[in-house]
């Protein structure tokens, strides 16, 4: 088993990384967070991986932290949803926002996954919310999820969608603009709850981010 990888960033080919491990290169497929982190060509970088073995290939999937790989490995136990999926998750959605959309059954949230259609985000949602615990139990969600959810029923799931879509068509991927808009959505008082107050919040977040690196 192929746990992590460590050496010299040598390509990156849209969500594939090409890393050189004292001179052999790993082909690494990767979630988003780990390209929006990701150094530039010629410096080092670090990922945790999950090493699958088939038939016809091996395959290497690569996550920017311990828990982003056990929320992926979690996500491919369950019945229908092998690795593309389970990365596209990971890609399109935080634990925070899973969470949110699990306790509200909002099977809409899962299906602007690529790939997800209408009967698939059905059958997701029932799975997860069997997995709810079990996922919170490996560190992949938030310790105070009743917490996070009741918070977040305050909210009109529409308002956090049509925040998120002002961000993405700003050019900040769906899954940065996910987080910022919950992380926003936490810092509100209900009676300032808007789309246009959600999305000044989120880039003033990712403003001060900038700054600080």
């Amino acid at each position: 088993m192929i746990g992590s990888l460590s050496g010299k960033l040598i390509e990156i080919d849209a969500n594939m990384l090409l890393i050189d491990v004292s001179g052999v290169g790993y082909e690494v497929e990767v979630s988003s967070n780990v390209i929006s982190m990701s150094p530039i060509v010629g410096e080092m970088i670090s990922v945790h991986t999950h090493f699958v073995v088939r038939e016809d290939a091996q395959l290497l999937y690569g996550f920017s932290a311990k828990h982003e790989r056990d929320l992926f490995r979690a996500f491919i136990k369950i019945s229908g949803v092998g690795p593309k999926l389970g990365l596209a998750l990971i890609s399109s959605l935080d634990p925070q926002s899973l969470v949110i959309a699990v306790r509200n059954n909002d099977v809409s949230l899962l299906t602007k996954v690529p790939g997800v259609g209408k009967k698939t985000a059905e059958r997701l949602m029932v799975e997860l919310k069997n997995r709810i615990d079990k996922l919170s139990e490996i560190g992949a969600l938030p310790m105070n999820v009743a917490d996070v959810a009741g918070r977040a029923s305050t909210l009109m799931p529409t308002l956090a969608a049509e925040a998120e879509d002002a961000l993405v068509a700003l050019g900040y991927k769906p899954a940065e603009a996910s987080r910022a808009v919950h992380q926003a959505q936490l810092a509100l008082d209900d009676d300032a709850l808007s789309a246009q107050a959600l999305v000044r919040l989120a880039l003033r977040g990712f403003a001060k981010s900038a700054h600080s690196t």
